[in-house]
C-alpha cells in the first residue's frame, strides 16, 4: 500500500474515533440530563398530588383552589396513585398501568424516594405522612417531547459523523498529497542521479525537517560515491601504467635483443634489465596482494599486544637492509615513567609492513645524505609516531590523492614506485582503528604522522 493511502486512512480513522468519542458522550449527557431533569418533574408531581389528595382538609378555600390547579397541569401521559399502607389503592388518575407490587411499595417505604423506569414510562414513588396515616404516592409520565427530541440529536449524529467522514477522507486525502510533496521530489531528483551524474546533489536540504535531514544523508552518500568513483578511476589509470610500463620495457629490450645476432655481454645485460623489471612487476604484485589482504574483515585478523617502540625498532632494521645508505634518526620524544603505555593491540605483521612503507617512502624521497627524523610520542590515549623528510614534498592538489593506490604525484614519477606505500598503510592502520596524516610543503618537505590507540586498559590485572 503506498504512503498515501496509509496516511490518509491513519488521518481518517483518528479524526472517525474522536467524532465517534464526541458524540457519544453526547449522546449520553445528554439523555442522563433529559432523565434526572424529569425524574424531578414527576417528583414535583408527586409532591402535588399528595397536598391535593391527602392534604385538603383544614385548608382554606384559596389554597384549596391552588393545589387544584397545580395538580391539574398534568404530565403528559400521566398516571398516579396513591395507596395506603396497607396496599390499598387510595386514589387513581390517569391511563397506564404503574404494574405496583408490594415490593416495590416495601422499597418505597424503606427509602422514602424511589425513581425507576417501566418502559418509556418514568415512575416516582414517594413515601408520604399525612394526618391520617401514612401513604404511598407514585406518579409517572412519558417525556414523549424530550424522547423525539433525544431521537432527533440521535439522527444529527448520526448523518453528521457520516457527513464529516467524507470531509475528513477528501481533506486526509489532500493532507498527505502535501505532506508527501518532498519525499515526491527527493525521489524525483534520485530517480535522475546515475553513475555518470554523481555531482548532482539533492535539492531539499538546507531545511531542519526530517525530509531535509534525509536529503543531507542521502547528499553525503552522494560524496562519498562520488568520491570512491573518482578514487576507482584514479586507480586503474594508474595501475595501467604501472603495470604497462615495465612490461613495454621487457618487450622493447627483448625485440632489440631478438633484431640481429649479438654478443653475449649484450645479452648478459638485457637478461638483467629484464630481470630488474620482473623484481618490479613482483612488487607490484605483492603490493596488490598486502592491500587486499589489508581489506579484509578486521574480525578475521589475529590481533595481540605488541611494544610499539619496539615496532619501530623492527622496522628501521628492515628498511637498512633494503636500503644500506638510508640514515634514520628515531628519537622518543616523552619516553613514559610506565612502559605498559607503549603497549598496541594490533597484528605485528600487517603493522611492520605500514611502518615499513613510511619509513621508506621518506628515505626514497630525502636527498642523498640528509637525515630522517621519526619521533615517538604519547598523546592521550594514543601512541605516535611523526616521520619527516626533506624531501621534494607534495602539492595540495596532489596530496588529496596520496591514499589512493598507484596514485604518484608529478614531480616524482622520476624516482622508482608504484604508488603503494601509503594506501597499504592507511588501510592497514583503519583495521586497528588508528589514523593516518600527511602534511607535505614543495621543497620544503613532508611528514607523516601515524596515530594508534594504547592497549593499556587491556592489559590483565593492572588495575
Amino acid at each position: 500500500m503506498k504512503i498515501r493511502y496509509k496516511l490518509t486512512l491513519q488521518f481518517t480513522s483518528i479524526f472517525a474515533l474522536i467524532l465517534i468519542f464526541f458524540s457519544l458522550v453526547i449522546y449520553y449527557f445528554t439523555s442522563i440530563y433529559r432523565q434526572e431533569d424529569f425524574y424531578k418533574r414527576i417528583y414535583n408531581r408527586a409532591l402535588v398530588t399528595a397536598k391535593y389528595v391527602l392534604e385538603s382538609e383544614g385548608l382554606s378555600q384559596s389554597q384549596k383552589r391552588q393545589n387544584e390547579i397545580s395538580y391539574h397541569q398534568e404530565l403528559p401521559y400521566e398516571a398516579v396513585r396513591v395507596f395506603k399502607e396497607d396496599g390499598t389503592l387510595r386514589f387513581s388518575d390517569g391511563k397506564g398501568e404503574l404494574g405496583v407490587k408490594q415490593r416495590v411499595l416495601n422499597r418505597i417505604k424503606e427509602q422514602q424516594i424511589v425513581q425507576y423506569e417501566q418502559g418509556v414510562r418514568q415512575v416516582v414513588g414517594v413515601y408520604h405522612s399525612s394526618t391520617d396515616g401514612n401513604y404511598f404516592v407514585l406518579a409517572s409520565s412519558v417525556d414523549a417531547y424530550s424522547l423525539r427530541k433525544l431521537q432527533h440529536l440521535k439522527v444529527i449524529l448520526i448523518v453528521g459523523f457520516f457527513g464529516s467522514m467524507i470531509v475528513i477522507l477528501i481533506a486526509g486525502w489532500v493532507f498527505s498529497g502535501q505532506a508527501l510533496i518532498p519525499i515526491t521530489k527527493v525521489v524525483s531528483e534520485v530517480e535522475k542521479i546515475s553513475a555518470n551524474d554523481l555531482h548532482m546533489r539533492l535539492s531539499n536540504a538546507n531545511g531542519k525537517d526530517e525530509i531535509s535531514h534525509l536529503a543531507q544523508t542521502f547528499n553525503k552518500m552522494l560524496d562519498r560515491l562520488e568520491s570512491s568513483f573518482e578514487m576507482q578511476s584514479t586507480f586503474v589509470s594508474n595501475a595501467s601504467h604501472e603495470l604497462r610500463t615495465p612490461l613495454t620495457a621487457m618487450i622493447g629490450e627483448l625485440e632489440v635483443a631478438l633484431m640481429n645476432p649479438r654478443e653475449p655481454q649484450e645479452y648478459e645485460r638485457v637478461l638483467q634489465s629484464i630481470l630488474e623489471d620482473a623484481r618490479l612487476l613482483t612488487e607490484l604484485s605483492n603490493g596488490l596482494l598486502q592491500i587486499a589482504q589489508a581489506s579484509i574483515d578486521p574480525s578475521k585478523i589475529k590481533l595481540t599486544h605488541l611494544r610499539f617502540d619496539e615496532l619501530i625498532w623492527t622496522a628501521h632494521e628492515q628498511v637498512l637492509k633494503r636500503l644500506p645508505n638510508a640514515r634514520i634518526n628515531i628519537d622518543f620524544a616523552n619516553f613514559p615513567d610506565d612502559e605498559d603505555r607503549l603497549i598496541i593491540k594490533g597484528n605485528e605483521a600487517l603493522l611492520l609492513i605500514a611502518v615499513v612503507n613510511v619509513l621508506e617512502n621518506a628515505v626514497k624521497f630525502t636527498p642523498t645524505g640528509q637525515t630522517v627524523n621519526a619521533s615517538i610520542i604519547l598523546k592521550g590515549d594514543k601512541v605516535i609516531l611523526e616521520v619527516a623528510d626533506q624531501g621534494l614534498g607534495i602539492n595540495k592538489e596532489d596530496l588529496k590523492h596520496v591514499f589512493v593506490p598507484f596514485f604518484r604525484a608529478e614531480n616524482v614519477r622520476n624516482i622508482t614506485g608504484h604508488g603503494i606505500g601509503l594506501p597499504l598503510a592507511e588501510r592497514i592502520l583503519k583495521l586497528h582503528k588508528g589514523h593516518i596524516l600527511v602534511e607535505s610543503i614543495i621543497n620544503k618537505g613532508t611528514k607523516v604522522t601515524i596515530k594508534v590507540p594504547q592497549a593499556y586498559l587491556f592489559i590483565p590485572n593492572k588495575y
